[in-house]
């Protein structure tokens, strides 16, 4: 467990108003979502956004989500009309937008790109600083580059430091993995990265007209799609069988090794929790490519240095 910090606080109304005056003061803040903790700056900032990058040892590549605090100020970000049947149903809530960008978007939160991300969160924290901040949050998740993504305030302290201004704790996150990425400049949209909005949710609105796992393999996207991502330090291997994981550990008898037993809220907290133990490698069995499943599969193929197949 790592030690308090100064700059760690409760979420409290008081302080969600001083986290607002360090972002509009183009300072970094960490706050939760409903899916984990962002690591947050000011998103029409460019100074600002930079310091996420610098913080996270981030490429200057990979794109960032920018959170809003409700369709009008998404709109005022993008220079297409967004989907008011897809915005009824899932914002506030885990689902980003990629759409084509305004001019008032800074090329540091869209890699240079002509798309941004945007997303509604639900976390009444983060709708209390988006709403006290007046501007939108550029925010990847609150963690080292790679690394596991936080769940727990105390995940982003150990990963990050003294290196942001202010950490907002309200406890552990709901959903415990990121957002479901859906490209609106494809037609038919298409999801780039599976998350807390299922697959299943988004067909019965007829909007998805790719496959999460499909798409995934075809390399670097969107936010949050390098290769190899939320890893562990220990070596994690996964497994289509509970019989192939145990032959495997009956090949490492005598190592220390960790079996993961995930769902989607404990995933991170459990790697976590698992390099924190020392252990030599870590054993995984897959779960199915259905609902949220997909998500957490792919997370953890991801955390393997391996790809969707």
């Amino acid at each position: 467990m790592p030690s308090a910090s100064h700059n760690l606080v409760p979420a409290t109304p008081a302080a969600i108003e001083r986290a607002a005056a360090v972002l509009r003061a183009g300072g970094l803040v960490a706050f939760p979502t409903e899916t984990v903790y962002g690591l947050g700056a000011n998103a029409l900032n460019p100074a600002a956004v930079r310091k996420i990058f610098a913080a996270k040892d981030r490429p200057d590549w990979d794109p960032l989500i920018v959170h809003v605090s409700g369709p009008p100020m998404a709109q005022r970000l993008t220079t297409q009309a967004l989907p008011t049947e897809l915005m009824a149903r899932f914002w506030p809530g885990p689902l980003t937008l990629v759409v084509r960008k305004a001019p008032c978007v800074p090329d540091e939160v869209t890699a240079r790109r002509e798309t941004v991300a945007l997303r509604m969160p639900r976390h009444p924290v983060a709708q209390a600083l988006l709403a006290a901040a007046q501007v939108p949050i550029a925010a990847p998740s609150a963690n080292r580059f790679g690394r596991p993504s936080p769940t727990r305030a105390e995940h982003v302290v150990a990963d990050l430091g003294e290196q942001v201004d202010l950490i907002l704790d309200a406890g552990p996150t709901e959903l415990g993995v990121e957002s479901t990425v859906l490209d609106l400049t494809q037609s038919p949209p298409v999801i780039l990265r599976p998350g807390g909005v299922t697959r299943e949710q988004l067909g019965d609105l007829r909007v998805a007209g790719g496959v999460a796992d499909e798409v995934a393999a075809q390399g670097l996207v969107g936010p949050g799609m390098t290769l190899r991502h939320y890893a562990p330090r220990a070596p994690l291997e996964v497994f289509e069988t509970e019989a192939a994981l145990k032959a495997r550990a009956a090949q490492l008898q005598g190592r220390r090794i960790g079996v993961l037993k995930p769902t989607a809220q404990n995933l991170y907290a459990e790697l976590r929790r698992l390099d924190a133990e020392g252990v030599e490698r870590i054993l995984c069995v897959l779960p199915p490519a259905e609902g949220i499943g997909l998500a957490v599969r792919d997370r953890l193929l991801r955390a393997a240095g391996r790809q969707l197949s």
